[in-house]
């Protein structure tokens, strides 16, 4: 019953991690205008065909035509994204046939979304743009099979886990940062063997991955915490795989290491699951799961546990699935976008103030 993020955003995060040049919103000038703006922060050009109400009835193919023109004089770009709206997408209009009236020089990928697709999940938004990069020989179809199965995953994920369980959830800012933050400092006190799990998606990463940077030799030098991480930088499409190198080099520099690497950025599905398949038996007091926390079987983990999470709304799923603690990391996504480098999470900023 809450609003939930668009098929039509989706498509445009996708081609933004395709290192698309422009993209073009074939709709009203309106139309996913928050998420066309941030992506402008990570050099992605994003434009509109800015369709009215006669265009609704008459059709806009010559504005689109028009727009891929201006593109190619404005930004010579090499790699364009048509994402279709709902206005354009009802009324049937062809963005393959503008393309070849365009004829311009750049490669460039017809999505037809719009915010009803199927089940009107955002995910389809994201499967539609790697279906047709596909068909266009831009990914392999291996790839677009792939990642496709983790996009549904991740799907299931939301509607039993997470936020897209039916009912409306009122958002919730979780626990007191203050409070938990000298919790955890306690227990590295006390010896108390902790895990800290990034399960983080996308450039989100940035910002989850700031717990790990937290000076915890200051707390306890001989009970630093296990760290597992979904940081594989050779699983994605490019900009999601240098996300990953570039979080793990600044590691890296800072004399951090990771302990268990699970998998991609893109493989948050499963790479909970293999986070906690790796605690099997082991005898661990405290957990820290940060970025995707509902997709992490945490149940199945004995010990006391804390979520790190970008959504209010996520807070009472995933108390109810068995975390004891929950805080939340608000705006994940305009603290990331244009960035290469870790940014400081507002429950890490607790952290050091206590610890300075």
């Amino acid at each position: 019953m809450h609003p939930r993020p668009s098929p039509i955003a989706a498509s445009l995060y996708t081609l933004r991690d395709m290192n698309a040049d422009v993209i073009i919103l074939h709709g009203p000038h309106g139309c996913c205008f928050r998420t066309g703006r941030l992506l402008e922060n990570d050099g992605v050009r994003v434009v509109t065909t800015a369709m009215s109400e006669n265009d609704f009835i008459f059709g806009a193919s010559d504005k689109l035509e028009k727009t891929l023109k201006e593109v190619e004089s404005m930004f010579s770009p090499k790699l364009v994204g048509i994402v279709g709206t709902c206005a354009s997408m009802i009324i049937g209009e062809d963005l393959k046939e503008a393309i070849q009236s365009a004829n311009i020089n750049a490669t460039v990928i017809a999505v037809e979304s719009h915010g009803g697709l199927s089940e009107g999940d955002n995910t389809e938004g994201a499967i539609a743009v790697l279906e047709a990069a596909s068909k266009d020989g831009i990914i392999p179809v291996a790839e677009c099979e792939r990642q496709s199965k983790m996009l549904k995953l991740a799907t299931e994920i939301e509607k039993t886990r997470g936020m897209a369980q039916g009912g409306y959830i009122a958002p919730s800012y979780g626990d007191d940062k203050q409070k938990i933050a000298n919790i955890l400092i306690e227990k590295l006190k006390n010896g108390e063997k902790t895990v800290i799990i990034l399960n983080a998606k996308k450039e989100t990463s940035y910002l989850f991955a700031d717990i790990l940077k937290i000076p915890f030799e200051k707390i306890n030098s001989e009970n630093k915490p296990i760290v597992i991480a979904n940081l594989d930088e050779n699983i994605g499409l490019p900009r999601i795989r240098q996300h990953a190198a570039n979080i793990k080099e600044e590691l890296k520099n800072n004399g951090l290491n990771i302990d268990i690497i699970t998998g991609g950025l893109d493989e948050y599905p499963v790479t909970g699951e293999e986070a906690a398949k790796s605690l099997k038996d082991k005898n661990i007091d405290f957990v820290i799961v940060a970025g995707v926390p509902h997709a992490v079987p945490i149940e199945t983990i004995e010990a006391e546990t804390l979520a790190i999470t970008d959504g209010p709304r996520l807070v009472e799923p995933l108390k109810k699935i068995g975390y004891k603690y929950v805080v939340t990391e608000l705006d994940a996504h305009a603290k990331t976008l244009g960035t290469d480098k870790i940014v400081q999470s507002d429950f890490g900023e607790v952290l050091r103030e206590i610890l300075s």
